[in-house]
């Protein structure tokens, strides 16, 4: 056999294609091609899979006299990265005739070490899913991959330390075991900070509760060091665990990005620092990548000193708080990218973070305040629907002790099952849409639809609107909240004290 074609995959954006892994020889002087829009990782290869091969005892493609063609199919598409060598491998040893194996059915992943070891690649898990999808029966990855495959059933996952691992199986010479399925068990959150740990601010707490409940993006601002960050922190252990599906769909993104470290099965956490790029935070570069929103999807993204982000940062948050997704264009094409996220931003009221608070005054200038005021634009801060206030704690306060009766301290347990009561409450209202699974994802359509607002309440929304000229998006959002509060104490019409609370939560001394 002069001809050989095995399989491998790879990651495109969010998506997967399979890639066949042709290899033609012939006879003539030595050559070694590589042809498939390959990048230097890929065309680097040559030398990889040559000393991995000649290092596991069989012969180097480099020691014969002849013309060798590998062709990474479809042509159009840019390969990227080392996770063909072993399907180059396999492929070459397949058509010199070296080895014997039926390549159908079976999917090739895995970077190679110049003595044959095999090393983790990247996008294991999607490519796993793709695997069935595709209706191949047997994937081969590294054997650090291994655990981060088999999380997806109805396909055979092999793996393996080597390169002579996987040609003596492929040969029924010694035969991989199967490695077993990966169940996704409810595993303890990894948040440290809890809500007790926070003295006070019961009604920024409070507003986060409510924030949690429906998946309403908030705002907290205050003098510095009044617990705005740990807040935060605290904010992401009162969410409910992710869902089997929406655990593999986050754990895929972070597998494509490369910064996966574990099965994720509580939402992700994600504080980007205020000196972040454009492309770091949105996604995009010459060849789009997802950015630290998209690695958000299904959790928190935190922006602490949210003023001091870029502008251009800022306002590029509005199609993903809105259509909860986000587009790139670039020359080579669009990519579209995830973000579902709960959006939790900290900032001080000024530079110097005392305005409008007792304690030190403010000793900022007019432009000054104008300057910092001004990156948040109106558009942005009509997509924060609850803006809360965390003052300075007393002193009485912070010396306490904890069984003192001044010191009210829920734990977050408590607040994650209020959260959760809530959420269920959603999940039955919503049972004829499946595509609403939170209050704040609802249309101005779903509002009529799955909220009812007695006359005192439509009259009092109607009245804040009007003193307090709330733009339609507001008028909307400002109904989700109350929506909120009204399933945390199960009621199932939305009533005047309701809306009021709701309408608490709007921006006053942040005044822009």
């Amino acid at each position: 056999m002069n001809f050989s074609r095995v399989y491998s995959a790879q990651t495109s954006l969010l998506n997967v294609h399979t890639v066949s892994v042709e290899t033609d020889i012939s006879r003539g002087l030595f050559a070694f091609a590589l042809v498939g829009l390959p990048d230097k990782a890929v065309e680097e290869a040559r030398d990889r899979v040559s000393a991995a091969i000649k290092n596991s005892d069989y012969t180097s493609p480099k020691s014969k006299n002849q013309k060798i063609v590998i062709s990474l199919a479809p042509a159009s598409e840019k390969k990227e990265g080392p996770s063909f060598d072993l399907a180059i491998a396999l492929s070459y040893l397949l058509a010199s005739e070296e080895i014997d194996f039926n390549p159908e059915g079976k999917l090739f992943l895995g970077e190679l070490g110049l003595d044959g070891a095999l090393r983790p690649v990247r996008g294991v898990l999607p490519i796993a899913r793709y695997a069935k999808e595709a209706k191949f029966k047997e994937l081969y990855v590294p054997k650090e991959n291994a655990e981060e495959a088999a999380l997806i059933d109805g396909v055979t996952i092999y793996a393996a330390e080597t390169l002579v691992e996987v040609i003596t199986h492929l040969e029924g010479k010694k035969v991989l075991k199967p490695t077993p399925l990966t169940k996704l068990g409810k595993h303890a959150s990894t948040v440290r900070t809890d809500f007790s740990d926070v003295r006070g601010q019961e009604r920024a707490k409070r507003g986060l509760l409510i924030a949690a409940a429906g998946g309403h993006n908030v705002a907290m601002y205050g003098p510095p060091g009044t617990g705005k960050t740990m807040l935060a922190k605290a904010f992401a252990g009162i969410l409910p665990s992710l869902s089997f599906d929406e655990a593999l769909e986050t754990t895929s993104i972070h597998s494509v990005a490369g910064v996966l470290s574990g099965f994720i099965t509580e939402p992700p956490f994600r504080s980007p620092h205020h000196t972040s790029s454009y492309v770091s935070l949105v996604g995009g570069g010459a060849t789009p990548k997802p950015g630290e929103v998209t690695l958000a999807h299904r959790g928190v993204l935190f922006m602490d000193e949210f003023p001091e982000f870029d502008r251009k940062v800022i306002e590029a948050l509005r199609q993903p708080l809105e259509d909860r997704v986000i587009s790139v264009s670039r020359a080579k094409g669009t990519a579209h990218f995830p973000a579902d996220v709960l959006l939790v931003a900290a900032m001080n009221p000024c530079p110097c973070g005392n305005y409008g608070f007792r304690g030190k005054p403010c000793i900022c200038t007019p432009s000054a305040l104008q300057r910092y005021r001004r990156k948040m634009s109106g558009p942005i801060i009509d997509r924060i629907d609850i803006w809360l206030e965390v003052d300075r704690v007393s002193t009485a306060d912070l010396s306490a002790s904890e069984d003192s009766p001044s010191v009210h301290a829920e734990k977050s347990d408590h607040y994650r099952n209020d959260v959760e009561h809530a959420r269920a409450r959603q999940a039955e209202r919503f049972k004829t849409n499946v595509k609403l699974k939170k209050n704040a994802e609802m249309s101005s359509r779903d509002l009529i639809n799955f909220v009812s607002l007695d006359d005192k309440a439509k009259h009092a929304l109607n009245l804040a609107a009007d003193r307090l000229n709330f733009s339609p998006r507001v008028y909307h959002r400002m109904i989700k909240v109350a929506r909120t509060i009204a399933d945390l104490e199960d009621a199932d019409a939305v009533t005047q004290n309701h809306i009021l609370e709701a309408v608490e939560y709007r921006p006053k001394k942040f005044d822009i």
